[in-house]
């Protein structure tokens, strides 16, 4: 078989030509941490078990109706009473078992080792943020520190980080590409991921889950930092934000991208493309979650996403 051989080596070749050239900071294809690298040797393997049983089909397959095929002279031996092959047999049902065997096993401990509640990457106490989806932006609450960002998540290499999650307006996909996979966010509820970032490095995050106008706006810049730079940041973040209290979280909330908000609730001290807060409730994470588990239903005029709440600036 030195053909498909030769093929299968080929195809190897572009496909990691083609992995190379789509790599970049932003995709899990050239990893920044261990999650999205643990993601990418999942892919690569998976990909080249199964090579093993496609490229064969694509390559027997136009040799076999080439050489088969009806014709004058043909040198092919006709065997009308052949139908059965124990060689053929094995290969043909022996490699797909063995394939998905192999496949499933090494699902299992992806699945396992790239559990979002889980937290294998590192032994240290985790910085704690916790994450809210509104439209159309993402708001990056510290607890423990005292500050919350939008449009910018600041956070120290080498250290675990643990994000709680959950939106105040509709269901959301969080995700940043370069460090972890996507996971989903709903009002209401919450869930979890860890995430750990190798070196200083500047990768993007987003919503994956559309949910409207501002939806290809609701991106944000994920900074990692040595610590000491993030120590600086977060002083900075702390001085020059504004306090998040209740109205200028209501400003926040309402139906506006990133870019409109920041005409609203951004100064002179802070990025073109972020907004720093002071928190003035440490437990605002909660607040927001305990609004829609009193027992009552949440009257329109309470929840974001809806015109009672608040117009939208632009249509």
């Amino acid at each position: 078989m030195p053909i498909a051989m030769a093929l299968i080596l080929v195809a190897a070749a572009a496909f990691l030509a083609s992995v190379q050239i789509a790599g970049a900071s932003d995709s899990f294809m050239k990893p920044q941490g261990p999650i999205a690298a643990v993601q990418k040797t999942h892919l690569l393997r998976a990909t080249a078990l199964i090579m093993i049983a496609v490229v064969p089909v694509l390559v027997l397959v136009p040799l076999i109706v080439i050489k088969y095929r009806r014709r004058k002279n043909s040198t092919s031996t006709y065997r009308p009473d052949w139908d059965f092959s124990a060689g053929l047999e094995f290969m043909m049902w022996g490699v797909p078992v063995l394939i998905v065997a192999i496949l499933s096993y090494y699902l299992w401990k992806a699945t396992h080792r790239l559990d979002p509640y889980a937290s294998p990457f590192g032994e240290e106490p985790a910085l704690r943020v916790q994450v809210v989806g509104l439209d159309w932006k993402w708001l990056f609450i510290y607890p423990d520190l005292g500050i919350a960002s939008v449009g910018e998540f600041g956070i120290p290499v080498k250290k675990q980080i643990s994000l709680s999650l959950t939106t105040d307006t509709v269901m959301q996909s969080f995700m940043i590409p370069a460090l972890a996979g996507q996971i989903y966010a709903m009002p209401g509820m919450t869930t979890q991921l860890h995430l750990v970032a190798d070196s200083p490095q500047t990768m993007q995050g987003e919503n994956t889950q559309y949910n409207g106008r501002g939806f290809t706006k609701q991106k944000f810049a994920t900074v990692a930092m040595q610590q000491e730079d993030f120590n600086a940041w977060v002083n900075t973040v702390r001085s020059k934000g504004i306090l998040l209290d209740a109205p200028t979280y209501l400003t926040l909330a309402k139906r506006t991208d990133r870019d409109e908000v920041q005409a609203d609730l951004g100064n002179s001290d802070m990025p073109d493309n972020a907004l720093y807060f002071s928190l003035e409730d440490d437990d605002l994470f909660h607040t927001i979650l305990g609004r829609y588990h009193s027992g009552k239903p949440l009257q329109l005029n309470q929840q974001p996403g809806t015109t009672a709440f608040g117009e939208e600036i632009s249509q």
